[in-house]
């Protein structure tokens, strides 16, 4: 119902940006929450950011907080990360994810649609 492409991943260095971007289409209406996860070489996939589709309201992993930003687009059904200031600890594949309904927002197992992810390197 809900196809979801990612693009923006990349590799730089410390204390640089990247933007990274979903895009969402098919069946819009359906989407509740819309975000982002990332799994780094060895570990789980953990969430990271997530928006709420018809209002805006934000969640930011602890880690992230003052870093990222994530937003949405609704007239473009595009949900965008703002990743700045950053670390060797933010290299991963980083996914983006949408659910259809509100059943919480941490864990990965909720979520309807993902994409293929996107690679971020950052170097040190």
């Amino acid at each position: 119902q809900v196809h979801l492409v990612e693009s923006g991943g990349g590799l730089v260095q410390a204390g640089e940006s990247l933007r990274l971007s979903c895009e969402a289409s098919g069946r819009i209406s359906s989407i509740y929450d819309m975000g982002w996860f990332r799994q780094a070489p060895g570990k789980e996939r953990e969430f990271v950011a997530v928006v709420r589709w018809r209002d805006g309201v934000r969640h930011v992993r602890d880690s992230v907080k003052g870093r990222f930003t994530i937003s949405r687009d609704n007239a473009e059904n595009t949900v965008t990360l703002q990743m700045n200031s950053l670390k060797s600890e933010d290299t991963a594949i980083y996914y983006c994810a949408a659910t259809a309904s509100y059943m919480g927002y941490w864990p990965p197992t909720i979520y309807d649609y993902w994409g293929q992810g996107t690679q971020v390197t950052v170097s040190s």
